[in-house]
């Protein structure tokens, strides 16, 4: 590790003011993803200004009965508490699927959204990967991809985004809130993650040098009717292969409001909006919840080793919007289809 400054502030004008001073500086909250960025010599910053004595630890209820979650709140803190697990039991049961119980101690909200794909190569300085060195090519796409992207990718990146947080927060229509030295500013999540294109090194709408204050997460009454689903390679501590978060409001046999996203399958958090359009308003029989998985995985784009993702998404989209239909005693028609129930069997822990 190459050598570098350390600062601590508590303040948020000082850290952005010296973010703006210092080139290569970067701001530092929980460090679970750029430490270890730093250790392979991905990342290089020259100096660290600690942003963990900011007031930004905060997790309060907004006007309109949503949630403000402060961008240095830990992963942990957010999933036990009470007003998430009742109102968006989604985005606990998302925390507690990512990491170990010492990372969520660390992990922080912003640093969460902002952490790096997981993919080898990126993190690999001796192998081309244009998200790390922009123009150098992607080893991925021809070489180990086998947990990459099925959607939305491009020839010059095929990774995916790990987070399991930010899935159901795309779901909820979360806002990232931020600051900098010219004010404060905020970006719907469903826009905070730039398209892969041509620069799968510019991964987000953030303006340069602004510091994440805090993620305003709506009031939604299908929220409190919400659930994460995970596959992933073993039982603990993984990245999630394909993931799903879902809510489902049913009214007298009807779908008044369904929620859907999805991790593990693109460069972002896929929210489902043809599977959301296709239920919401008719009834919610397991004919038209099928159809509509169906048709969500329907533009997939599987590499050589990766389609069986496709399948994998298919079935969990359909396990889980079944068993929230099957939880609001609206279900009929059924089951959901053959296969569906053993991609949420594996996906438990």
């Amino acid at each position: 590790m190459r050598e570098f400054a350390y600062q601590r502030t508590t303040q948020i004008r000082d850290a952005l003011s010296s973010v703006a001073r210092h080139d290569g500086a970067r701001f530092l909250a929980g460090g679970t993803n750029l430490v270890d960025l730093m250790k392979a010599g991905v990342e290089s910053p020259a100096r660290l200004v600690d942003i963990r004595s900011l007031a930004l630890g905060g997790i309060s209820e907004s006007p309109d009965g949503g949630l403000v979650l402060g961008a240095t709140a830990t992963n942990s803190a957010v999933a036990a508490d009470p007003l998430v697990r009742r109102r968006y039991p989604a985005l606990s049961q998302a925390i507690l699927a990512g990491a170990s119980g010492q990372l969520r101690n660390m992990a922080t909200v912003g640093g969460n959204l902002l952490q790096r794909t997981r993919c080898a190569y990126f993190a690999d300085p001796s192998e081309p990967c244009n998200k790390r060195a922009p123009g150098s090519g992607c080893s991925a796409l021809g070489g180990a991809h086998h947990n990459h992207a099925i959607l939305g990718w491009t020839e010059h990146c095929v990774a995916t985004h790990p987070s399991d947080m930010a899935v159901p927060l795309t779901a909820f229509d979360a806002v990232v809130r931020y600051e900098t030295l010219d004010g404060p500013g905020e970006v719907p999540l469903s826009e905070f993650y730039l398209p892969v294109g041509d620069r799968p090194d510019r991964e987000t709408a953030l303006p340069d040098r602004a510091l994440i204050t805090a993620v305003v997460v709506p009031a939604a009454e299908v929220a409190g009717k919400s659930r994460y689903r995970k596959v992933r390679e073993r039982a603990s501590y993984a990245f999630a292969t394909v993931s799903v978060a879902a809510a489902l409001d049913v009214q007298d046999g009807v779908v008044r409001d369904v929620r859907l996203a999805l991790g593990g399958v693109a460069s972002r958090p896929w929210r489902a909006r043809l599977a959301e359009s296709a239920l919401r308003g008719g009834p919610v029989t397991a004919e038209r919840i099928s159809a509509a998985a169906d048709l969500e995985v329907a533009a997939a784009e599987p590499l050589r080793d990766n389609g069986y993702k496709v399948t994998l998404a298919r079935n969990l989209i359909e396990a889980v919007l079944t068993d929230l239909a099957a939880s609001s005693g609206a279900a009929s028609g059924g089951a959901a289809g053959n296969g569906a129930a053993g991609a949420g069997e594996e996906s438990d822990g």
